[in-house]
């Protein structure tokens, strides 16, 4: 910027984007001064460097505040978890879709875990199909990311919301200011585990964010 460019001479941009042509530096640095504005480098690689006429400081103030509200409007992609047994009872199953429903209204993705125990490992069409229900009852809202599989004695299958549901998501949370700040290093379990919740404290009318619990 200014003194501290180093070509002899430049392309110089002015400050409505026209195109003045390849000056000495020193007269771009003349015009800058003339008009009250900084000679900025833009594109230092190119031969001979492109410059342009502005005010830094306040090229610099507002990147700052564009940068600031595409935090705010960002939404985080949160993946939560939801466990289920393969003959979990109709209340519980009722609660636990509920708790998919909220996630996905929200814009998250939902992990859906069928954990078999015992002899419940050898019928493992139990849990694919009370996958394939959960996804027949969520179409409205949300679609299958990952198609159900098995994993050692789990079945796992990844909901996630449509793209009409997030964005509607994320325009109530940028009309309540924004999502809570989270730190790069914070995996979505932690969020999942942070908000868990049992099945019995949902019914039961208490708040959260996940119900991580297994069917009875």
């Amino acid at each position: 910027m200014n003194e501290q460019i180093r070509a002899r001479e430049v392309r110089l941009v002015g400050p409505e984007g026209e195109q003045v042509g390849i000056v000495p530096l020193e007269r771009a640095l003349q015009l800058a001064a003339d008009v009250d504005l900084d000679l900025v480098e833009v594109a230092p690689m190119a031969r001979p460097p492109v410059c342009k006429l502005m005010d830094f400081g306040k090229f610099k103030y507002e990147s700052a505040l564009k940068a600031r509200e595409a935090r705010r409007n960002q939404q985080q992609t949160v993946i939560k978890e939801m466990k289920l047994r393969p003959k979990i009872d109709p209340h519980d199953y009722e609660t636990k879709k509920g708790h998919v429903v909220r996630f996905l209204k929200a814009g998250d993705k939902v992990k859906v875990t069928i954990m078999f125990r015992g002899r419940e490992q050898s019928r493992p069409e139990l849990g694919y199909r009370l996958l394939r229900r959960l996804e027949s009852e969520i179409t409205e809202l949300g679609y299958v990311e990952s198609a159900p599989k098995q994993d050692g004695r789990n079945m796992i299958m990844v909901l996630a919301p449509h793209r009409a549901v997030k964005a509607s998501a994320v325009a109530a949370t940028a009309s309540r200011g924004g999502p809570r700040e989270r730190t790069a290093e914070e995996p979505a379990a932690t969020v999942a585990a942070e908000s868990a919740v049992t099945s019995e404290s949902a019914a039961a009318g208490e708040t959260g964010t996940t119900a991580d619990t297994s069917g009875q």
